[in-house]
């Protein structure tokens, strides 16, 4: 029992260090948040965290494990998720070069979007992004030996979900706070180029990454 709980708690630590850290899903969310609300950034959420589940549950079965040994499955991945990490590159882009009122600029640039559209490009994100399949495979094959139970697969898998939700959508929370919007309607301009270039960046790392 007490060998299964160290196992568990590592896999635990390890994924509360790969999904809170930033990268693209939480730059996303952090910017949704500030400049479309809470309900908009819990959508978005909601798509990433039903990514990293599937995902989880892929690992899990073994699935996602055969489909790393396809290079040319995970070459389509990785050029949908670049290119859709370029495609946020752009947008922010343009909303950084928008000049007037910040009111005004952040219309134009984020026009209104129905939840089911933020929570499908929330899910699209973590789908096509084919480092979050070897990061479960890594996750799980950490945590279960060649004698683990159903049971401890359940338990993995449970308390990651959990982990999932409070981390994506603590993430909506607290930068929907009037502080933190605030801090996004005095400093917009900069906040978008800051998120084009992590954009960007995450973007052109993703395409010229080799499987």
């Amino acid at each position: 029992m007490d060998h299964n709980l160290s196992h568990f708690l590592l896999v635990y630590t390890g994924y509360i260090i790969a999904a809170g850290s930033p990268g693209p899903s939480t730059m996303r969310i952090m910017g949704t948040a500030m400049h479309q609300g809470r309900q908009a950034a819990l959508a978005l959420s909601a798509g990433v965290v039903t990514g990293s589940v599937f995902w989880g549950v892929m690992a899990a079965t073994g699935v996602s494990a055969l489909l790393a040994t396809y290079a040319q499955a995970l070459v389509v991945l990785k050029i949908l998720g670049g290119c859709y990490l370029l495609l946020l590159a752009f947008k922010a882009a343009r909303g950084a070069l928008t000049p007037g009122k910040p009111d005004k600029a952040t219309a134009i640039a984020n026009r209104p979007v129905s939840g089911l559209a933020l929570y499908m490009r929330g899910l699209l994100m973590h789908l096509s992004n084919p480092k979050s399949i070897l990061a479960w495979i890594a996750l799980v094959t950490l945590g279960l030996g060649p004698d683990a139970s159903t049971m401890d697969v359940i338990v993995i898998l449970a308390g990651c979900v959990v982990l999932s939700v409070t981390i994506f959508c603590g993430y909506a929370v607290v930068f929907s706070t009037q502080p933190m919007v605030r801090i996004y309607r005095s400093a917009r301009r900069s906040i978008e180029a800051v998120l084009a270039i992590a954009f960007g960046f995450a973007g052109l790392r993703l395409l010229l990454w080799r499987t």
